[in-house]
């Protein structure tokens, strides 16, 4: 079920204080996202958050997964240049800050993590 929700990652993980910590809960939350159901249908990443969506990362898997089931998964160009990851990416597409607005604004239901 996709609701007219939109997640915005904007970290390499998920909380402050440990990395590995905060990347173990990203993890655990999209599994728990795609396990029960209430996907949202969009889920934008920029900032470090860009680097979920790439090579060696531990939620790989489960956005490939999420991305099957129809939630769009967009990736800031600006953000994968800056982190110099733009031929890294293993699932979703790539779009500018002008998408990720009007995505924003066309949201019923923004999420920040």
């Amino acid at each position: 079920m996709h609701r007219n929700t939109l997640i915005q990652v904007t970290q390499n993980g998920m909380g402050t204080g440990s990395e590995e910590l905060g990347l173990k809960l990203i993890t655990n939350y999209f599994k728990l996202l795609d396990a029960d159901g209430r996907t949202p249908k969009i889920i934008v990443f920029y900032n470090a958050g860009v680097k979920l969506i790439c090579e060696n990362s531990p939620a790989i898997e489960t956005l490939q997964k999420l991305d099957k089931k129809g939630v769009q998964l967009l990736a800031c160009k600006t953000c994968l240049d800056y982190f110099e990851l733009s031929d890294q990416i293993k699932v979703g597409n790539v779009g500018s800050m002008p998408d990720i607005i009007t995505l924003q604004a066309d949201a019923d239901k923004v999420i920040n993590l």
